[in-house]
């Protein structure tokens, strides 16, 4: 995906107030617009003009926008950093957005009727949770970062809090919404609902995959031949797991329900890994010797052909 330098297609530089940016699109649009203009390219000019000034004249997409970077040049490959957009409430654009455009902001989320005939916005931004917040609810404080327009005409940052509850049994993707806590209406009407998009942060142990979890877990090389009992963590607590004889590396364990809550819950699997102990001493290379005379009939290359 290219870059698109919406200063750039603007005329402005960077630090241009909402004036600025309000006359620079106007001038754009008159040469532009496809009913008037004799230019050859002058339809695809003027959606350009148009995405531009949709991000620009708005202080929460100018803000996102503006925290990629001013390193940025139209027409490089750009892969957005993951946490695009994180902190900001903003809203998508139109049908005709770019994949860039869409790549940042999302697409068809927008606005809503207040029962008072004036539209209201609802708001969009990303919340960073633990996973052990799914497993048991949790009440969380954010700070989001609300960009604002000041009497100069440049964005500035205005921080408030908010209170979040998170429901047991959320995943990633998942949404929460705030009733109110979006955009203002004109016309005195109802302010629109702000939606929190859930992400998981990363977490040293598990992985997360739908209403599954994945624990990778070692075990010693005689509980893998043998068989046992070993104890596993869980994000709800510590259970014990049966190791089956001769279980072999890679081999998934489940224990059923106890993935991400819900009416119908997922399952942890865990993932065994065989662990070696060290031979870091005389004893420990001597039964190593040991066990390569005691096996010595054993390839664990028989498979691939040499």
């Amino acid at each position: 995906m290219e870059f698109k330098d919406y200063y750039q297609t603007m005329g402005v530089p960077r630090e241009a107030s909402a004036d600025d940016i309000r006359r620079a699109y106007r001038k754009l649009a008159r040469k532009y617009h496809p009913d008037v203009s004799k230019e050859p390219d002058a339809e695809s000019r003027f959606k350009e003009v148009g995405e531009a000034y949709e991000v620009l004249k708005d202080p929460e997409k100018r803000a996102a926008y503006d925290q990629l970077g001013a390193n940025w040049k139209a027409g490089q490959e750009f892969r957005p950093p993951p946490d695009a957009g994180t902190g900001f409430e903003f809203s998508g654009g139109g049908p005709e957005a770019s994949e860039f455009f869409e790549t940042l902001f999302g697409r068809g989320r927008g606005q809503s009727r207040s029962p008072f005939g004036a539209q209201s916005e609802n708001r969009h931004a990303r919340v960073l949770i633990d996973l052990e917040d799914s497993y048991a609810g949790a009440t969380r404080t954010i700070t989001l970062r609300s960009p604002a327009v000041d009497p100069q005409g440049q964005v500035v940052f205005r921080e408030h809090t908010l209170n979040v509850t998170i429901p047991r049994g959320i995943r990633p993707g998942q949404h929460v919404r705030l009733v109110g806590q979006g955009a203002p209406a004109s016309a005195g009407g109802q302010a629109g609902d702000l939606y929190l998009e859930v992400q998981f942060r990363p977490h040293p142990l598990y992985r997360v995959e739908e209403r599954d979890v994945f624990l990778d877990l070692p075990v010693a090389p005689w509980e893998a031949a043998l068989g046992g009992t070993v104890k596993v963590p869980t994000p709800s607590g510590v259970v014990e797991l049966k190791v089956p004889p001769g279980t072999a590396a890679g081999r998934k364990l489940r224990l059923r329900g106890r993935g991400i809550p819900a009416s119908l819950p997922g399952d942890l699997y865990a993932l065994v890994q065989i662990a070696l102990p060290p031979a870091d001493t005389e004893p420990a290379r001597a039964f190593y010797s040991t066990m390569s005379q005691q096996f010595s009939a054993f390839d664990p290359r028989a498979r691939l052909g040499v």
